[in-house]
């Protein structure tokens, strides 16, 4: 649903089929316009060996005679998961024995092979690795035992690959998220019956808005609970904005008296759009750390990014009993804030975290994309009051161009400035 939302705002369906092409695993994407309750919308089907993606079987609590007979559950499991996990522990204890899968190691394998740009493989590796931290934890299993069915693995790379790159493709700064309805009844998982939500999908949605309006079907999967934990700053009400693009992703069922589709709305912020200075507020997360390992620090960091945080730092302090220590310090959205201070707790060594909330000011940004020798480049440009202040090339932009090409950074960085500069005096 979400591809099939970024496909009807604007994003060119050939950046989806191309990156499922990158990926080699077999798949392959069905793009076609359906009907959801009388709106149009666009529907995505991933389609692995020849056989369509289905959604999981809900059911209201319905009595084990009502049940599909075990070869239908058998059949559809497999295809059925949509990115629910299963453990190799239980891989021969449950009825969808003996298919293969992959773990997460190989997982990350795949996407880093792809002929996809930089930045859209690490937001994809880090959606994977929420996704299964939340199905070790629900399972009480190290990480590394988590395994995907092989054809629930693909649909999933197809899902998380396709949201990172088309996120980038429509230059979204911001993505914020209504509360989500996650539906009700019960589901049938690797596992077994399970109630809606899901296990995994309430672990994933942790300190997010969520209910449930009594429709009895499973309407946020695991998958779709990771997507939108890992790349949504904030959720709340539609935002004050200036729409420019609408687009609406048909789910596979046609509900009664409920549209299945989900709607993205892509535009600048009131604030933006009349050049004013964004106020926002965030929260700050402090620790003083004396006796942690720097081998450490990096990847603290790391995850505190992939969590949602804005910004990262270490300061130098000088602590009790003469220790050299450092300051810890993230950024984050409020509604973040829980899920970096227990990321703090687990990876550190530290007893407390600090926090307030302070308010911020920011320049209105926009991105625009230059051809450069050596690729595409973006540059972020900063305004105020409709006057450009400033601009920047995408570094992660450069780096890949770099190594690509074998050419110093400094100078793919110069020559994507140099073709900004000379675009915009052509303009």
């Amino acid at each position: 649903m979400f591809l099939g939302a970024l496909v009807d705002a604007g994003v060119a369906p050939e950046v989806l089929v191309d990156a499922v092409a990158a990926l080699k695993v077999g798949a392959e994407l069905e793009i076609s316009r359906v009907n959801r309750s009388g709106i149009s919308a666009t529907k995505v089907d991933v389609i692995v060996n020849g056989q369509k993606d289905r959604p999981r079987e809900v059911t209201d609590h319905a009595p084990v005679e009502h049940a599909p007979p075990p070869d239908h559950l058998h059949s559809h499991a497999h295809l059925e998961e949509r990115g629910h996990l299963h453990h190799e522990h239980h891989r021969h204890s449950h009825p969808y024995a003996g298919q293969p899968t992959r773990g997460l190691e190989e997982i990350h394998e795949i996407i880093a092979r792809a002929g996809i740009n930089e930045s859209a493989k690490e937001k994809a590796i880090a959606i994977f690795e929420r996704l299964g931290a939340a199905e070790a934890k629900i399972h009480n299993l190290p990480i590394e035992q988590i395994h995907f069915h092989e054809v629930g693995a693909v649909d999933a790379m197809v899902d998380i690959v396709g949201a990172a790159l088309g996120r980038e493709a429509l230059g979204i700064e911001e993505i914020i998220s209504s509360p989500l309805n996650v539906g009700g009844g019960t589901v049938v998982c690797a596992h077994g019956r399970f109630p809606v939500p899901a296990p995994a999908t309430v672990e994933l949605l942790k300190g997010a808005p969520i209910y449930s309006s009594g429709i009895d079907a499973e309407l946020v999967t695991p998958t779709g609970a990771a997507i939108v934990a890992s790349i949504t700053s904030r959720f709340g009400p539609f935002p004050a904005m200036a729409v420019r693009d609408t687009g609406y992703g048909a789910g596979e069922r046609d509900l009664p008296g409920h549209a299945n589709v989900l709607r993205i709305s892509v535009g600048e912020s009131l604030a933006r759009a009349d050049s004013k200075v964004a106020d926002q507020e965030i929260a700050i997360l402090e620790s003083n750390l004396d006796d942690l390992n720097p081998q450490l620090f990096g990847y603290v960091m790391d995850r505190l990014f992939e969590a949602g945080a804005l910004d990262v730092y270490a300061t130098p302090v000088h602590m009790k009993k003469n220790r050299p220590g450092t300051l810890l310090t993230a950024l984050a959205t409020p509604e973040q804030a829980d899920r970096l201070a227990e990321i703090i707790f687990a990876e550190t060594t530290t007893l407390g975290v600090r926090r307030r909330l302070e308010r911020r000011q920011v320049l209105a940004r926009s991105w625009k994309t230059v051809a450069t020798p050596f690729g595409e480049v973006r540059i972020k440009v900063a305004s105020l009051n409709g006057t450009i202040t400033g601009y920047a090339a995408e570094y992660e932009d450069c780096r890949r161009a770099a190594l690509e090409h074998r050419v110093p950074l400094k100078m793919v960085m110069q020559e994507a400035l140099d073709e900004y500069l000379r675009s915009s005096r052509e303009e």
